[in-house]
C-alpha cells in the first residue's frame, strides 16, 4: 500500500496528543481497567528508570514512581488501579501505591526483570526476565520465598496472569514460545510455538483475547480454546507491539523499524489506517478500556494518544 503523507481518515485529520516527561525511550505502556469511579489510567515504563502514572482520557501527568536504579522495562496497574508493579534492570520488581506514589514492596532478583503482572485481586505478582524463570510473590507474605516456574530457554519478555479461564499464567520471550502454566499443579500445561521471539503479550480490554507480537506477525488467542487455535496475521514490518480494540474489529500495531502507527482490520488482516507522529520507532501500544483512544510509546521518549474516531468529541478532542 502507499503510505499516506498526512494523518487523516475519511477527511478527518488525526491529531495525537503528546505526553512528555520521560527522558529516554518508552518501552511499555498499559491502560487500566475502568475503575468503579468510571475513570481509567495510563502507566508507562521507560529506560530513564522513572515509571509514570497519567490520567487515561487526557494523558495528564499524575505522578512518578521514584526508587528504581536502572531502566524500567515493565509497568502494570492492578485491576482497581490502586497499585502498580514495575520490573527493572536494577534486578528488582517493585509494588507501588498509586495514590501517594509510595513503594509498598521491593522484590530482589538475580538479574534483569523484564515483565511483571498482578493477579485478579492484586494479592500476588508474577515476574520474569533474564533469569529465564517465573516467580510468584504473595503480597500478603512478602517476606516468604516466591513460587518458581522454570522451562524457558531464553529471556522472558512478557507475562500475563489468567485466572478466569484456566487458573493459569502465561509467559513468552526470546525462545519464541508462549508457555501456559497451571497454577494448581505448578506445571506447564501447554505451549504455542512461534516463528520468532516474542516481544510483547497482553490481554485485550475485554479480557477475551491474549495478543502478542512475534517477528512479522500479530497473534491472537482465546484462552480456553485449543493451543492450535491462534489467529496469526502476517505483517510487512517487524511488529514490536499489538493491542486489540475491545470491540474486536481492529487492532493497533507498532514497529521498532519505522515511525508509523498502523491500524489493521481484525477480520481481513489488512492495514486500514496509517499515521505518523513519533520521531523514533514505536516500542509499545495499548487501547483504552473503552476503545475510544489508543496510546503509543516510542524511542523518542514520548507517549502519544490517538483518537479512535476523529468525528467524536472525547476528552481533549472537543468539537
Amino acid at each position: 500500500m502507499n503510505t499516506p503523507n498526512n494523518n487523516s481518515t475519511n477527511g478527518n485529520r488525526i491529531i495525537p496528543l503528546t505526553c512528555s516527561g520521560h527522558t529516554r525511550p518508552v518501552v511499555d505502556i498499559q491502560f487500566s481497567s475502568i475503575t468503579p469511579q468510571g475513570k481509567y489510567y495510563l502507566i508507562s515504563a521507560c529506560k530513564d528508570g522513572n515509571p509514570m502514572l497519567r490520567e487515561g482520557v487526557t494523558g495528564d501527568w499524575i505522578g512518578t514512581f521514584q526508587g528504581h536504579k536502572g531502566a524500567v522495562w515493565s509497568a502494570r496497574l492492578s485491576r482497581d488501579a490502586e497499585k502498580a508493579v514495575t520490573g527493572s534492570a536494577d534486578f528488582s520488581a517493585k509494588v507501588w501505591n498509586t495514590h501517594n506514589g509510595q513503594e509498598l514492596h521491593s522484590f530482589v532478583h538475580n538479574h534483569i526483570v523484564r515483565a511483571a503482572d498482578f493477579n485478579e485481586d492484586s494479592t500476588k505478582i508474577l515476574t520474569g526476565g533474564k533469569e529465564q524463570k517465573l516467580r510468584i510473590f504473595d503480597l500478603y507474605r512478602p517476606e516468604a520465598p516466591p513460587m518458581e516456574l522454570q522451562g524457558h530457554e531464553g529471556m522472558i519478555k512478557a507475562v500475563v496472569w489468567d485466572e478466569a479461564h484456566r487458573h493459569s499464567v502465561l509467559s513468552a520471550g526470546d525462545d519464541a514460545t508462549v508457555r501456559i502454566w497451571d497454577l494448581r499443579t505448578m506445571r506447564q500445561s501447554g505451549t504455542i510455538q512461534c516463528e520468532a521471539p516474542i516481544s510483547t503479550m497482553t490481554f485485550d480490554g475485554s479480557g477475551e483475547y491474549i495478543a502478542w507480537a512475534a517477528g512479522k506477525t500479530a497473534n491472537f488467542w482465546k484462552p480456553g480454546s485449543s493451543f492450535e487455535d491462534v489467529k496469526t496475521i502476517v505483517t510487512k514490518e517487524k511488529t514490536s507491539s499489538v493491542s486489540l480494540h475491545p470491540g474486536h474489529k481492529k487492532f493497533v500495531a507498532g514497529s521498532d523499524e519505522d515511525l508509523w502507527v498502523r491500524i489493521y482490520d481484525f477480520e481481513s488482516g489488512e492495514v486500514s489506517e496509517v499515521y505518523k507522529g513519533h520521531h523514533g520507532p514505536i516500542h509499545t501500544v495499548s487501547y483504552s478500556p473503552d476503545g475510544e483512544i489508543y496510546a503509543t510509546g516510542s524511542e523518542d521518549g514520548t507517549i502519544r494518544l490517538w483518537q479512535t474516531d476523529p468525528t467524536k468529541s472525547y476528552g481533549l478532542w472537543q468539537k
